[in-house]
């Protein structure tokens, strides 16, 4: 019958009794297949960490000005690494960096969440923050 019709037989569930076959053009079944796998890899959204440098000693309109740029990175929907390097004898005071991570963290209000707290490792102080899920209103 696959013959007849210039199609083929392929075997659907091979291991049922009696084995389910199909008659179908497999060439234009796999160029499809493709092309959808192609299309679902285009629409695919690839999170990237960005990072975002601030200094224990960091001034006030400094620290807005990084607060607006992660704001926008969080709006692209990637991930911002926020990270304090310890120089000299600034590792000392650890809690005025704990103290710049919060209050850049308030600065940035509702669009963002804390996916790693605030963290110690080595001379550096490191925090993750990651875009704040809208909520959809049901229409």
């Amino acid at each position: 019958m696959a013959d007849d019709r210039e199609l083929d037989l392929v075997k659907i569930s091979p291991n049922s009794n009696p084995p389910v076959c199909k008659l179908m053009d497999y060439g234009k079944y796999r160029f499809e297949m493709s092309k959808r796998e192609k299309e679902q890899r285009k629409n695919q959204k690839i999170i990237e960490l960005k990072e975002t440098r601030l200094s224990a000693t960091i001034d006030v309109r400094d620290m807005e000005i990084k607060a607006k740029q992660t704001v926008k990175f969080l709006a692209e929907g990637d991930k911002v690494k926020v990270s304090i390097r310890f120089r000299g004898r600034q590792i000392t005071h650890g809690e005025i960096g704990m103290d710049v991570m919060n209050r850049f963290f308030d600065m940035l209000g509702d669009s963002a969440i804390k996916e790693r707290e605030p963290k110690m490792e080595g001379r550096s102080l490191f925090m993750i923050l990651a875009p704040k899920a809208e909520k959809k209103i049901p229409t």
